[in-house]
Formats: C-alpha cells, structure tokens, sequence
C-alpha cells in the first residue's frame, strides 16, 4: 500500500463520515451502534467492503422518505446487523478455526 493509497483512503473515509454528520439524529446514533458492533464481530471485509457505505445509503434513503430509523431495521438493530453479515467471515470465525486446526479438529 503506498502513500496515495493510504491518502485516497482518508480522503473516502472523510466523504463517509460526512454523510454520517449529515443523517438525522436517530439515524446517527443507530449508525454509530451498527458500526459499533461490526468492529466488535468483525467482518473479515469490513473496511475493504462496501458495508457500512451501504448503510449510510440505505439510511439516507429511509430519511428522504421520511422513515424513522426503526422503521427500517426494526428494534433489534444487532439481529439487523448479523443478517447483513450473516454469510460473511468474521475475525472470531478465523480464529476459532485457527484453534480447531491447532488442536486438529476438523469438524
């Protein structure tokens, strides 16, 4: 990864956090719980995916509608982010099958 890479990177990180800034205040607190939790479970590619972009898409729809943020996702804002990352690797999936090759078992 080179300096250009590193700095475009900030640059799309200042763009997403921007459009954060610019949701509603129900929006921005569940965002902020959502991101909260994917750093907690860890999809594998979270910061090279598309994820949280996508939510701030989604979420920036909802609030052009005039939605509020529950109507969306529903009051369990984790169950809402284990269905979105459902079929997704995690850093915990890794590393229990980092210990279940240790100990060789191979279910």
């Amino acid at each position: 990864m080179g300096i250009q890479d590193i700095i475009e990177g900030k640059k799309q990180w200042r763009a997403h956090v921007a459009r954060v800034k610019a949701l509603p205040p129900d929006y921005r607190i569940v965002y902020k719980e959502m991101q909260r939790y994917f750093f907690k479970v860890g999809p594998v590619d979270l910061v090279e995916g598309n994820l949280l972009s996508g939510i701030v898409d989604f979420f920036e729809e909802g609030a052009a509608s005039g939605k509020g943020v529950l109507e969306l996702i529903g009051t369990d804002v984790a169950a809402f982010c284990d269905g979105l990352i459902k079929d997704a690797p995690t850093y915990a999936d890794l590393y229990q099958q980092s210990i279940d090759r240790a100990t060789g078992d191979r279910s």
